[in-house]
C-alpha cells in the first residue's frame, strides 16, 4: 500500500505487505523488505536498505550509506547522519557536489529500537536487539543486546529481545549467561562487556 502523497520512485524496490503512508520519499535506489511500515513524513534516501519487517515512525530521516536489518523499530524523528564533515561548500566557496564528501556507513542490526528523537552519527554498528533510549545521540558501536542512552549514548546494560533488562547470571570462561526475569531467555553476553555497562 502507497499513499496516494507518497513520492516513491519508479527505480526503488518495495516488498510485498508494506505499508508507505502520507508524505513520505523514497529515494531511487532504495530497497524495502516486505511487511514494513513506513509511518507519516519518512525519508529513505537513494541506495538505502531497509530489511523485513521494520517499524519506522513519522518523521524519520534515513540518508544514504545506511544499512537497516530485518524487525529494526526506528521511534519518531530519530535521525541517521552520513557525514562525519559536513560542509555546504567547499574551502574556495564552491557548493559541494556529490563527490566533494566520504560517505561514512551505519548498519542497524536485526530487532534492535531506536528511541524517539535519537541522532545515530555515522560509521557505527547497533547491535542486534539493542535498546537506543531517546533522544540519545549515538557515536560509536552498541554491542548485541546492549541499552544505551545520554549524549553521548553510554552502555547502561543488556536487555533480553522481549525488552526487559537481563539479570547478571552464571559466568562460563569470558562469558556470562545473563538470564531474562521476564521470559526467562538465557543470553551469553563478554563479562568485560558487562562489568563496563555497570
Amino acid at each position: 500500500m502507497i499513499h496516494p502523497t507518497a513520492d516513491v520512485s519508479p527505480a526503488a524496490l518495495v516488498g510485498p505487505d508494506t505499508r508507505i503512508w502520507h508524505h513520505v520519499q523514497v529515494r531511487e535506489g532504495a530497497r524495502i523488505g516486505s511487511g514494513c511500515i513506513l509511518s507519516k513524513g519518512v525519508y529513505v534516501d537513494a541506495g538505502v536498505g531497509i530489511g523485513n519487517y521494520v517499524k519506522i515512525q513519522n518523521y524519520v530521516s534515513i540518508y544514504h550509506g545506511v544499512i537497516i536489518e530485518d524487525g529494526v523499530f526506528c521511534g519518531p524523528h530519530c535521525v541517521f547522519t552520513n557525514d562525519k564533515a559536513p560542509r555546504a561548500i567547499n574551502p574556495d566557496g564552491s557548493l559541494k557536489a556529490a563527490d566533494d564528501w566520504a560517505l561514512s556507513k551505519t548498519l542497524v542490526r536485526t530487532g534492535a529500537a531506536i528511541g524517539a528523537n535519537a541522532t545515530i552519527v555515522c560509521g557505527v554498528t547497533i547491535g542486534q536487539w539493542a535498546m537506543i533510549g531517546a533522544g540519545s545521540v549515538v557515536t560509536r558501536d552498541v554491542p548485541d543486546y546492549g541499552v544505551v542512552w545520554g549524549n553521548p549514548a553510554r552502555l547502561h546494560g543488556f536487555v533480553c529481545p522481549c525488552g526487559a533488562r537481563l539479570k547478571e547470571g552464571r559466568v562460563e570462561g569470558t562469558q556470562m549467561a545473563a538470564g531474562c526475569p521476564a521470559c526467562g531467555r538465557q543470553i551469553n553476553i563478554a563479562i568485560s562487556l558487562w562489568e563496563s555497562a555497570q
